[in-house]
Formats: structure tokens, sequence, C-alpha cells
């Protein structure tokens, strides 16, 4: 069937003899045994007889010069290529492919009968007879033909062009034709189509795809520690940072603090920049990978690793240090996002507002305080002070104050006398409501240095005392906050307030009553959360009513009372104390250990011991100025109080005068005389006198202590015989303890010992005492009289 296009080969025309066409009889033998066979049961059985015949029968008939492509299938190609499921020849983009024909009469020009074309510019019907269109410029066929020596196969040797852009891979059709000139006939079927895909080349060499990922991780990191460190310093805490951090934290916080203010737009910037540089990452890891899925997954575990865990772990505490060493760089981000982040940052803050920080009220700042305690190196007092302070609002006056029924008052109409006096010293306050017929009704405050100048000889008034210093009561409401109550203290108008309430009980109008005290340092002690105690405190706290441990004894102001039979002479308090506590500690017969302070003072306060003497100015060499002669015999001890003596002492008789506090005849008040001659020191003005006792009819042994001559018993006498002269040069005021006295007041204190030992009881201390003062009064025990006994 002349023209018929049978598959898988071609029918042509060639030149017969003498110029005329003549029918290539193997393309018309095979054709038409296919023909003849088409349509029954044994037509593929004839096909191979057919081809047979075509071969040995026909092939004579060919032309040299034909040639005749049957098909072809892929040789080799310098780049990936392979065959499809399908069976379609696939190779890719910009490599050089082999192609090995199949066909008879193959020359080595055979290379000119080949040629492709697109499948999209195909015909939608291709009869027999049509030629090609026109051949793709993409495939670039090569000259160097190679022909087998049969000539029935040869490999073909093409280029295959990049595609473009928009276009990931392309099919091409095979076109053969049997000699140059003739048309070109299309070949059917898979296996004479050749795709050509797009090759997926890496974005970047493989060693820098390598380093830009180590670098995008660590940028990853940097960026997620930064939002944590720096996004977690607020301002506040930047600028407590620089006040009162170390140098180097102090150094940090100025970096840091000009850029953390700008809150919202470093955030943005940190924010925009961590998604940039994963999302590069995620990109780079596929590409260098080839595989989508896995290289979701290798980014993510890189990215939670080395991105986030890391970082903000190593950020979260060092923070400050980190920022402060990357603010270059977040500088340069923040400069670089700045056309995106800005603006996104300027809404935010018309949004929500301007950043604060993390601000503590009260109640927040002390539980941090609790919580922190651990770390913060807080001693356990500093941290009840500040929460004592911050809790200072948060209380009332009537938290702390001092009920009215436990207060110290004293009432109007009582008389400043001894005994009034005595009980103020002894309740230890310095400021004491005053009321008037009832407790509630406060009408004035007393400060015990207003009873300075007060003598309790007078029996002054407390009303007299009040109305002329006038000092103001202050007034305050039970519900008047700690913080305000101190702010009165503080004006210093008063540092004791009494507190009232309105009284509403009753059917009576509403009153003002008085509920109770408070003063400073009530205040105080509820802000450092612990007790303040002096050494007149009864209790720890006035409301719990809580003894204080180990309290010592109070002191016996009942020493300082007159007795009965008062002074002969005026005595002030202070020097009849100061003359006390001089012979307690000054002269070692009068110490604590031989005589007891107490029966000391009784001793001092008797009215024959104190005395005055007054000056003639008219016979100054009066005898009744001497209190001492030199060889004359005495039994008393005398201390200067007030006024002058010259002393007359020494073979040579050297004299020189002595004022207050200066004491003699010391060795006169013992009853054993010393065995060796003795010399002893008599104090005054910085000199040093010596007097020498004689004592006449010494017996052999004595005791002091325990001699019954003490106590006005018969036995023999001893006097005392001064080597000195002291005489008087002005108006003076002494004191004068005589052998007996002295020696009562020893046994006095002995008993007095004795009666407050444990295993006596009140019955025997009370006839002690008794005792006691009958020996200090006791005048049974006969002195020898001398000279000077009138004198003074």
């Amino acid at each position: 069937m002349p023209g018929a296009v049978c598959r898988g080969a071609v029918t042509s025309r060639a030149p017969g003899p003498g110029g005329a066409g003549a029918q290539w009889r193997l393309d018309c033998g095979v054709c038409g045994m296919m023909a003849l066979g088409r349509g029954h049961r044994w037509r593929w059985a004839l096909l191979p007889l057919s081809f047979l015949l075509a071969v040995t029968g026909g092939w004579a008939e060919l032309a040299p010069s034909d040639s005749l492509i049957l098909g072809m299938r892929l040789q080799d190609s310098s780049g990936p290529a392979g065959v499809g499921e399908d069976g379609v020849i696939q190779v890719t983009e910009g490599n050089q492919v082999r192609l090995r024909l199949y066909g008879l009469g193959l020359h080595v020009r055979a290379w000119q009968l080949v040629t492709f074309v697109e499948l999209q510019q195909q015909p939608e019907a291709a009869q027999s007879n049509s030629t090609c269109l026109d051949s793709t410029k993409d495939l670039i066929i090569h000259s160097d033909f190679t022909v087998e020596a049969s000539s029935t196969s040869g490999v073909l040797t093409l280029d295959a062009r990049p595609l473009r852009k928009s276009e990931s891979s392309k099919v091409y059709l095979l076109c053969t034709r049997s000699r140059a000139g003739h048309p070109w006939q299309l070949h059917q079927g898979t296996d004479a189509k050749l795709l050509v895909v797009e090759v997926k080349k890496p974005l970047l060499p493989l060693w820098l795809q390598i380093i830009l990922i180590i670098v995008l991780l660590v940028f990853s990191g940097m960026f997620s520690g930064l939002n944590l460190g720096l996004m977690a310093l607020d301002p506040i805490e930047l600028r407590i940072v620089q006040k009162c951090g170390t140098e180097k934290e102090k150094r940090y916080a100025k970096k840091i603090e000009p850029i953390r203010r700008k809150g919202n737009y470093l955030l943005c910037s940190l924010l925009l920049g961590n998604v940039l540089v994963n999302t590069t990452l995620t990109i780079l890891l596929d590409d260098l990978i080839g595989s989508g899925f896995v290289a979701v997954i290798a980014s993510t575990i890189g990215i939670v690793i080395f991105g986030e865990i890391v970082p903000q772990a190593l950020c979260s505490r060092h923070g400050l240090a980190v920022g402060a060493n990357t603010i270059i760089l977040t500088k340069f981000f923040m400069l670089l996002t700045f056309p995106l982040s800005f603006p996104v940052s300027k809404i935010l803050d018309c949004a929500l507002g301007q950043e604060i920080g993390t601000v503590y009220n009260r109640e927040k700042l002390v539980e941090m305080l609790k919580v922190t305690e651990p770390y913060t190196g807080l001693v356990q007092e500093e941290l009840n002070m500040i929460q004592g302070a911050l809790e200072l609002r948060t209380k009332k006056v009537e938290d702390v104050m001092t009920q009215i029924h436990d207060s110290y008052m004293i009432s109007s109409d009582a008389v400043l006398d001894f005994n009034t006096m005595s009980e103020v010293m002894e309740s230890g306050y310095t400021r004491i409501p005053v009321y008037e017929e009832e407790r509630t009704n406060i009408v004035d405050i007393l400060y015990v240095k207003d009873l300075a100048f007060v003598d309790p000889d007078d029996c002054t008034t407390l009303k007299t005392i009040t109305k002329f210093y006038n000092h103001p009561v202050h007034f305050v409401f039970h519900d008047t906050k700690l913080d305000a109550m101190l702010e009165e203290f503080k004006k210093g108008k008063s540092h004791l307030a009494i507190v009232q309430k309105v009284n509403n009980e009753g059917e009576g109008d509403p009153f003002y009553e008085v509920v109770g005290l408070v003063t400073l340092e009530d205040v105080i002690e509820e802000i450092i959360k612990s007790e303040i105690l002096d050494e007149s405190d009864t209790y720890t706290d006035n409301r719990s009513r809580k003894r204080v441990r180990h309290q010592k004894d109070r002191r016996d102001f009942s020493a300082f009372k007159q007795p009965d039979n008062e002074l002969r002479v005026k005595v002030s308090p202070q020097l009849l104390l100061a003359a006390h506590r001089f012979l307690a500690t000054e002269v070692p017969l009068f110490s604590p250990s031989v005589i007891s302070e107490k029966i000391l003072l009784r001793l001092l306060k008797h009215p024959d011991v104190i005395l005055e003497l007054k000056f003639n100015e008219d016979n100054k060499k009066s005898s009744q100025h001497y209190l001492y002669q030199k060889n004359k015999p005495v039994d008393y001890f005398i201390l200067i109080l007030q006024g002058k003596v010259e002393v007359e002492a020494g073979n040579e008789n050297m004299k020189f005068e002595t004022g207050p506090f200066s004491y003699y005849g010391v060795l006169a008040l013992s009853t054993t005389p010393p065995n060796t001659e003795m010399r002893s020191s008599s104090h005054g003005g910085g000199l040093y006198r010596s007097e020498s006792p004689s004592f006449r009819d010494q017996p052999d042994s004595i005791s002091p202590s325990v001699s019954s001559t003490q106590f006005g018993s018969s036995g023999p006498q001893y006097y005392y015989y001064s080597d000195f002269s002291v005489r008087a040069i002005s108006d003076l005021l002494i004191v004068k303890i005589t052998r007996m006295q002295y020696q009562n007041g020893l046994m006095a204190s002995r008993i007095g010992s004795i009666s407050h030992s444990p295993e006596n009881d009140t019955n025997k201390n009370e006839d002690a005492a008794d005792e006691t003062t009958s020996l200090l009064n006791d005048h049974s025990f006969q002195r020898p009289q001398s000279p000077q006994d009138h004198s003074v």
C-alpha cells in the first residue's frame, strides 16, 4: 500500500533506473503482508516472517545511500539519566547524551537523518506523508555518529540544553528520514520519546552551605538568647543595677539601657531576625539534603537544641553580660530590620502603651524578700526591719498601743513628797499621764525631768508643776495609721499620745473615750519587729504582759529618805551620794566587801556624822578650828566635803593646804593596834601626807571582827595618836565617823548578810533589820574624850 506508515518503519521513495521513481519493495512487502494478515488471527505469527523476507529479499532493492531508522535506546549520559517506568528515556538538562539508534543501512552521516520535535508542537492528527514540524533547537546533535560493522545500529551524541526558568521538564519526539532532502517521518510510541528534566542544582557550593548553616545556627541562638536575656531586663532593673551593682554590672547596664528603653523596637528586630535566620536555615538544609521532610526534621532538631535550649539557658543566667558584649550586633540588626520592625513597634507602642517594667506593690515586695531570703544575704533582723517598715501603713495605733488599764498614771492631786517621787523614779517612765478624778480623764503630762528642781521635803503639789510647764496633751484616734503617727512624733510635739475613740454605746450622745497610750517607742518596735528593753522595763511587751527575764533588783530609793531624826546639817542628795561613792571606792575600810553600801549610806545619814564647822576670822588659831592635833588621842575618821584645811606634818612641820574629798584618821577606826610602825597616805589635792599611828597599852592579839570591845563590853582601850595637825582655814562641811559607829556598821553589815541567806525566813529578816537599826543608833559604846570632840 503506497505511502502507508507502518509502526516502527517508514516508507519513502527512491529514484529508480532511468530516473523513474520506484517504490521500495521492502516497505511495500512488509506493509502488504501485514495488510494481508490484518484482521486475521495469524497476523502476529507472520510478522517475523515478513521481516525476514524484507531483509533477505527486499534489501537488494534498497538504494545504497538510503537508511532506515527503526528506534532508539539510552546508551549513556554525562549526567543523571535513565528509563522511566513507562519506558520513556529520561535525561537531565545541560548534559551530553548518547543514544543508540537501530535500523538498516546506517552510515556515518546518518546523524543528518535524525531530528527531534517538542511534544507540544505535534499536530493533533498526523497522517502519513506529513512532515515533522519545526525541529527543536534545544537538542544539539553532534556529527560524530559511530556505526557498527553490521550497519544496523549506531551511537548518536547530542547535547541537551538547559530548560527555560518556567519549565521543569520537556518531552521530545524522534523524527527520521531515509536520506537528505526526503520528508521527515514522526515516530510514535514510548520508545521514540526523549524526556529532558530540570537538573536540581545546589544554591551554593557544599562547603559554603555548611559554613552558612553553622553561622545561621549561631545567629538563631543569639537572637533567641537575646530575646530572653534583654527583654527580661526591664528598664527599672537596669536603672537599679546602674546604681547599686558591681562595677562590671554597672558598665553592662549602661550599655544595654539605651536600646532596652526601645522595648517594642528591640523585640520586633530580634524576632524578625530570628524568623529570618530559621527560615533560611530550613531552605539551605532542604537544598543540601534534597528531601523536604528530612530537612524539616533536621532544622527542627538543630534550632531547638542550638537555637533555643542552649542559648536561653545561658542568657537566663548571664543575660546582662551576653547582651552587653553583643550590643553592636544587636544595633546592626535593628538598623537592618528598621524598615519593617520600626513601624510595627510604633503600632505596638500606640496600642499597648509605654513599657513600665516590673513594679512590686507593698505586699509583693514583702513576699519577694521572704522568698529570696536565702540568696540575698540579709540577716533576719534586717529582713524584719524592711518588712516592718513596709507594713507600717497597714497597721493602726490600736494594734500597738498600751491599754489604759495597763498604763502607769499619777493623779493630779498627788503631792510630790519623797514617797511619790520614789514611786515615779521606780516606774522607769520619762513621760507620765496625769489624770483627774478617773483614769480616762487625762488632763496633763508629767516629764520626769520636770522634777529636777523639786525638793521632796517641800511637798509640792503635782498641779503646781504641771501648770508651770504646761506640756500639751496629744490625742489621736484608735484607727490612725502608724505611718501617720510616726510623722506626728517626728514633728517633735510629743513622743507620747493618748489614744481615744468615739463611744456610741448606750442611749446617750456619743463621747470620746480614752482607750490607751501610744509612744514613739511602740512605733519603732513595730518597725524593727522587736522589743526595745531598757533597765527599767518590767515587761517585754505591755500587751502580752510577759515579764523580763533576769531582771535586776530595783534600786531602793528609801535609802535617800531622811530619818525621823533628820541631819543637823542640810546636805543635798547629790553631795550625799558623792560622799557615799567616794568612801565605797577610794577608802578600803568602807569598800563593799567590808561594809555594805546600804549600811554605809545609813551611816552617812546619821545625825552625828555630817557636821558643819564655822570658821572664826577673828581668831584663826582657835582650838575649835583643829580637827587633829599632833600627839593627841582620837578615835574618829574625817572626810572633807567642802572647804579647805591646813595640814602640818613631819618633824620639819611642813604645811600645805587641801580641799574637798581629802580624808584623815583611817587607822583610828581600828580596834587592833599594829605590831609595827605603820604609815598611810591621806588623799587630797594630789599631795601625799603621812600619818604615824601610836598605840598605847597594846595587847598581844585581838581580832577586830569578833572582839567584844566593839560592842561596849569592858576591856582595854586603844588610842590613836596622830603625828600631824589638821586645822580649818575656811567654813567646813565634813564627814566624821567614830570608831564606835564604824564598828557598829561592820556588825550591822554582817547581820544583814546573814539575814539575806536562803535559810532565813521573813521574820528573821525583819528582826535582823531592827537589830541593824538599833546598832547604828547605839551610843553605849564609850570612847575617850579629846579636845577635838568639842571643836567640831
